[in-house]
């Protein structure tokens, strides 16, 4: 797949971003991270209370999403006040969770070591942490897309197919506990079209429904016309490919 990200903190137009290089160089236990933000320019410093909350928070996330899925707390106050929310995906069992938050945790760090807010996806989960109170508040500011190279012969006829499945999972993904929601249509000959669909829990059902209401508008920018895409934000993403990507 390829990628495009964009960071509202920093530009409002879509840019080329890169992984960091050490995650290309270093070796993880896990799969590697999709993508990550420092997402402010305040540093920490070392041994410092906020630092000292971060790491119990770290902890307590990672202990909480592993059980449920979603993991969501605030750690001390005033300004070494932390704020962090975790979720895997729908579908990921609660082995692959636990392992892809003990990735998650560490690598964020080595990728922001100092910053007071940072955000990192993977495959099954994502993790981010802020100075400042983000809870049930639609992030539009960390978002980025990934596509297959791989183009359709019909695109008119694809992408009417692709933001059929997409709505209608949206419609379902609001109204349920988890946000969550999976799909596939069939398309010519035995090929099929399997999407997902997954908003935060700390949104609203309205607000769960804005965000992919949003996402899916993008569609053109992100993958028109394209076998896979994916637009993923801090509060809600969508996947669909011609191939089953979600455990049943």
């Amino acid at each position: 797949m390829h990628l495009i990200s964009s960071n509202n903190m920093s530009s409002a137009r879509f840019v080329l971003l890169s992984l960091c290089s050490a995650l290309l160089l270093q070796a993880t236990h896990g799969a590697d991270p999709l993508f990550h933000f420092c997402s402010t320019p305040e540093n920490f410093t070392a041994d410092s209370p906020y630092e000292s909350n971060l790491n119990k928070l770290t902890g307590f996330l990672y202990a909480k999403t592993s059980s449920s899925g979603f993991g969501l707390g605030s750690i001390g106050q005033y300004q070494d006040q932390v704020y962090g929310l975790t979720l895997c995906r729908g579908d990921a069992s609660p082995t692959d969770c636990k392992a892809c938050m003990a990735d998650a945790g560490a690598e964020i760090r080595r990728c922001c070591p100092r910053n007071k807010g940072a955000i990192i996806w993977y495959d099954k989960c994502m993790f981010k942490y802020l100075d400042a109170d983000f809870f049930g508040q639609i992030d539009n500011a960390n978002k980025f897309y990934m596509w297959n190279l791989n183009n359709v012969s019909d695109p008119k006829a694809f992408n009417s197919k692709v933001r059929g499945l997409l709505t209608g999972l949206f419609e379902e993904a609001y109204t349920v506990p988890k946000m969550f929601a999976t799909g596939e249509v069939g398309l010519e000959g035995k090929t099929k079209l399997y999407g997902s669909v997954q908003c935060t829990r700390d949104l609203s059902s309205t607000e769960c429904k804005e965000c992919l209401e949003g996402a899916i508008g993008e569609l053109p920018s992100c993958c028109d016309g394209k076998e896979g895409g994916r637009v993923i934000g801090g509060s809600c993403n969508f996947r669909y490919e011609i191939y089953p990507f979600v455990n049943v």
